[in-house]
C-alpha cells in the first residue's frame, strides 16, 4: 500500500510496463490490530498515509535515519545510509536469501537503484554495485530504456516553458515559481533540469497546484543540503524535508490566502535568506533579448 498519486510519466510508464502489486490509499480503514512494515518511510514521517493507534509498526527498511515510535521499540530496524537506495537492501534480501528476482522485479529495483543516485544525490556504495551487477542477469534493459523515454504530454512542454521564462537567478541562485501547472511532476523535473545549468549550485521551483504550493529544492554542493533548505523556506508555512541534494515539500492551502504576486515574493524571500544571497542580484535565466541577438 501507498498513498499518493502517480504523475510523472516515468513512474506512469514505470506502472504499466512493470505492473507492480501496489495499491494506492488515501486511508486506511482499519478495525482490529495489524502489523506493518515501512520501507523507505519511517513511522514518524508525515508523508505516508495516516495511521491510528491500531497500527503497529513491526519494521522499518530503508537508508534514511529514523526514528523509534514514541510508544515503545521497533523489532526490525535495518537503515543503511550507506546505501543509495532502499531497493539495494531489499535486493540484498533476495541475495542472501538465494531467490531468484522475476524479470518486473528485477528490472524495478535496478530502476529505483538508477532513478536514487541521479543528480549526484549520493554516491554508489560496494553493497549498491554488487546488487547492482547481480540484479542485471534478469533485468530488462529495454524496458528501463521505455521508461526512461516516456511519452510526454503538450501540456507537459507548455508547463516547461512557462517555468524556464519564469526562472530568476541570484548568483549560483535560482528561483521559479509558477502560478499554475498543468501536472505535479514539472516541479521536480524542472529543479532537476535548472541544477544542470553552469554555475548553478542551488534550485528551489516551486507551482501553484490545486490550491496547494508543490515545491522541489535541488542543490549541487556537498557542502549545502537540500532537506535543510527546504525546511527553513516552510518552516510555518508547510511541511518538506529530503536528501543532501534532493528535497521536496508543501505548502497547503497557502495558495488562496493571498495574491500570486505576494505569494511568490514570500517564497522567494525565505528561499534567498536561506541560501544568504541577495535579490538584488536577480537576473532571467532566459533572457529575450540575448536569444534574438544571436538568430
Amino acid at each position: 500500500m501507498a498513498g499518493g498519486a502517480i504523475v510523472r510519466a516515468e513512474n506512469k510508464e514505470f506502472v504499466a510496463r512493470l505492473r507492480p502489486p501496489i495499491e494506492l490509499v488515501s486511508k486506511l480503514d482499519i478495525t482490529r490490530p495489524t502489523g506493518v512494515v515501512f520501507v523507505d518511510c519511517g513511522p514518524l514521517a508525515i508523508n505516508h498515509v495516516p495511521f491510528g493507534g491500531l497500527l503497529q509498526p513491526l519494521a522499518v527498511i530503508g537508508h534514511r535515519p529514523t526514528s523509534q515510535t514514541p510508544g515503545g521499540v521497533i523489532p526490525h530496524l535495518d537503515v543503511r545510509p550507506q546505501a543509495a537506495a532502499s531497493a539495494s537492501i531489499g535486493a540484498a534480501y533476495l541475495h542472501e536469501l538465494k531467490l531468484e528476482p522475476s524479470e518486473e522485479l528485477a528490472t524495478a529495483l535496478l530502476y529505483a537503484i538508477r532513478t536514487e543516485t541521479q543528480g549526484f544525490e549520493t554516491d554508489h556504495s560496494e553493497l549498491d554495485r554488487r546488487v547492482m551487477r547481480w540484479l542485471t542477469r534478469w533485468a530488462n534493459p529495454t524496458w528501463i530504456a521505455e521508461i526512461e523515454s516516456a511519452p510526454l504530454s503538450r501540456n507537459y512542454f507548455s508547463d516547461l516553458a512557462l517555468a524556464l521564462q519564469s526562472t530568476k537567478l541570484y548568483g549560483d541562485v535560482a528561483f521559479c515559481l509558477l502560478p499554475r501547472a498543468e501536472g505535479a511532476e514539472v516541479v521536480g523535473e524542472v529543479a532537476d533540469l535548472l541544477i544542470r545549468c553552469d554555475d548553478v549550485r542551488r534550485v528551489l521551483c516551486a507551482a501553484i497546484i490545486d490550491h496547494a504550493i508543490l515545491v522541489s529544492v535541488r542543490t549541487f554542493d556537498d557542502c549545502d543540503d537540500a532537506g535543510r533548505l527546504v525546511q527553513a523556506v516552510l518552516e510555518g508555512l508547510g511541511h518538506g524535508g529530503g536528501h543532501a541534494h534532493r528535497a521536496g515539500g508543501k505548502i497547503p492551502e497557502f495558495a488562496d490566502s493571498k495574491p500570486i504576486a505576494a505569494i511568490e515574493r514570500e517564497v522567494r524571500d525565505r528561499w534567498l535568506r536561506a541560501c544568504e544571497s541577495d535579490a538584488a542580484l536577480e537576473t532571467p535565466l532566459i533572457a529575450r533579448g540575448e536569444i534574438l541577438k544571436h538568430l
